[in-house]
C-alpha cells in the first residue's frame, strides 16, 4: 500500500515529496512575486511536516492569488487545490455570530438578551450571561461541556445543559476564557429563534445568497468532493487523524479558501450584514473593570505592521486553519492546512506581510 510505503520512505524524499505544488488560480501581482509567497509555504510544510496546504489571498474583494501545495489525500496521491475542502474548525466561529446578528437585524433577539430568555432552567449563577457573553467568550462558563462526546451525535441543548451544575470559572465579564459551550448555546438559540435547524439556517441566509457553493457542515458519512483528509505526524511519519463524529457548532463547517474569499468579499459590502452589525463584530469586548480585550464576536482583534488585524484560527483532529483579515488595508489572507502540526497563523501573518509591505506607502499616503 501507498501509505506504508511512505512511512519507510527518507525524510529528505518525503520532503520534497511533500512541496510539490499545485496551482488553481496563481497570478503575479504587481509588487508581490508568487514565488516569495511559495517560498514561505514549502519553508513551513518543510519544517512542520505539512501533507496538504491551499491559500487564498484577497485585496479589495477580488482574488489575487489561490494555491494549493502538497497533497490532500497522501494515501491517493491527491494533490490540494484552491478547490480543496477542508474542516475549517474554529474560523467556523464567525459564522455563528453572523446568524446570531442576522436574527438581531430583524428585530428577534438583541445581544444583551440573557441566557435564561433561552434557557429558563439555566441555573441562577448565569443569571447576566447574554448572548454578547457568549459570542465573545467572556460568560465564565467552562470551556468544554461533560456531555460532549466526539464520537455521540445528541442535540446541543444536552451538551449546554450538562454545563449547568458547574460552577462559573470567573464572574461574568470580568474575563476572557476560550469558551465552547457558549457557541453551542448560540447555535441552538439560533435554531430556537428561526424555527430552522441551525445549520439549514445558516446556509439559506449565508452560504446560498453569498455563493458558498463547497461550505457545509461537517459530516463522515456524506460524500463530499474534494474533501480533504487530516494527518498528524508522530516522530518520523505521517499517521491519519481520527475526526470527530460528532458536529460541533463551534468548528461546524467545511470550505474551501475560494469560498471562505466570497464570503470576505460580501463582508466588504452590506449584503449579508449591515454595517452597524459589521462594527460589532470587530469591536473589543470591554471587561467589567473597563478594560477592552481584544476579541470581538467571533473575531480576534490586534494589529500588524501598524494596521488592523481581525482574523480567528482554527483547531480540529488533522486540520489546522487561519483567516485573517486587514479591513484597512482592503487585504485578506486565507491558510487552510490538513496537519495537526500546522501553523497557519504564522504562515499568514507572513503572506500578509510581504503584502501589507507592498502598500505600506498607500495607507501611509491615504490612498
Amino acid at each position: 500500500m501507498y501509505y506504508a510505503s511512505i512511512q519507510k520512505c527518507s525524510l529528505s524524499w518525503l520532503f520534497t515529496f511533500l512541496l510539490l505544488t499545485q496551482s488553481g488560480f496563481a497570478q503575479m501581482t504587481s509588487s508581490v512575486p508568487v514565488d516569495s509567497i511559495d517560498a514561505i509555504v514549502q519553508s513551513h510544510m518543510r519544517n512542520k511536516h505539512i501533507p496538504g496546504v491551499s491559500i487564498a489571498v484577497v485585496r479589495q474583494g477580488a482574488v489575487v492569488l489561490s494555491k494549493g501545495y502538497g497533497l490532500a489525500n497522501v494515501e491517493l496521491n491527491v494533490p490540494a487545490t484552491p478547490q480543496s475542502v477542508y474542516a475549517i474548525a474554529s474560523v467556523s466561529k464567525q459564522f455563528i455570530a453572523s446568524g446570531i446578528l442576522i436574527l438581531a437585524q430583524e428585530g428577534k433577539l438583541t445581544l444583551d438578551d440573557d441566557i435564561h430568555t433561552y434557557y429558563p432552567q439555566a441555573p441562577q449563577t448565569w443569571q447576566g450571561i447574554t448572548l454578547r457573553h457568549l459570542l465573545s467568550h467572556t460568560s465564565g462558563i467552562v470551556r468544554e461541556a461533560p456531555a460532549f462526546d466526539p464520537t455521540k451525535i445528541q442535540p446541543d441543548s444536552v451538551v449546554v445543559q450538562s454545563a449547568f451544575p458547574l460552577p462559573l470559572q470567573f464572574p461574568i465579564g470580568t474575563k476572557w476564557q476560550y469558551c465552547n459551550v457558549g457557541y453551542f448555546a448560540l447555535a441552538d438559540i439560533i435554531r430556537k429563534v428561526s424555527g430552522q435547524p441551525w445549520s439549514t439556517f445558516l446556509k439559506e441566509r449565508i452560504f446560498k445568497p453569498v455563493g458558498l457553493t463547497a461550505t457545509r457542515t461537517t459530516t463522515l458519512s456524506e460524500v463530499v468532493p474534494n474533501r480533504v483528509d487530516g494527518y498528524e505526524w508522530e516522530k518520523d511519519h505521517l499517521h491519519r487523524a481520527i475526526p470527530y463524529r460528532a458536529l460541533r457548532p463551534s468548528g461546524a463547517f467545511l470550505s474551501t479558501v475560494l469560498d471562505l474569499a466570497k464570503w470576505e468579499a460580501a463582508l466588504g459590502t452590506t449584503k449579508i450584514l449591515t454595517e452597524a452589525s459589521q462594527k460589532e463584530m470587530q469591536k473589543p469586548f470591554v471587561l467589567t473593570d473597563g478594560t477592552p480585550y481584544p476579541y470581538g464576536l467571533g473575531w480576534r482583534i490586534d494589529t500588524l505592521m501598524g494596521t488592523s488585524w481581525i482574523h480567528h484560527g482554527g483547531s480540529l483532529p488533522g486540520f489546522r486553519t487561519e483567516y485573517a483579515r486587514f479591513p484597512q488595508a482592503g487585504l485578506a489572507v486565507i491558510v487552510l492546512t490538513n496537519s495537526e502540526q500546522a501553523l497557519p497563523e504564522q504562515i499568514a501573518k507572513e503572506i500578509a506581510t510581504r503584502y501589507l509591505r507592498s502598500t505600506s506607502g498607500k495607507l501611509a499616503s491615504g490612498k
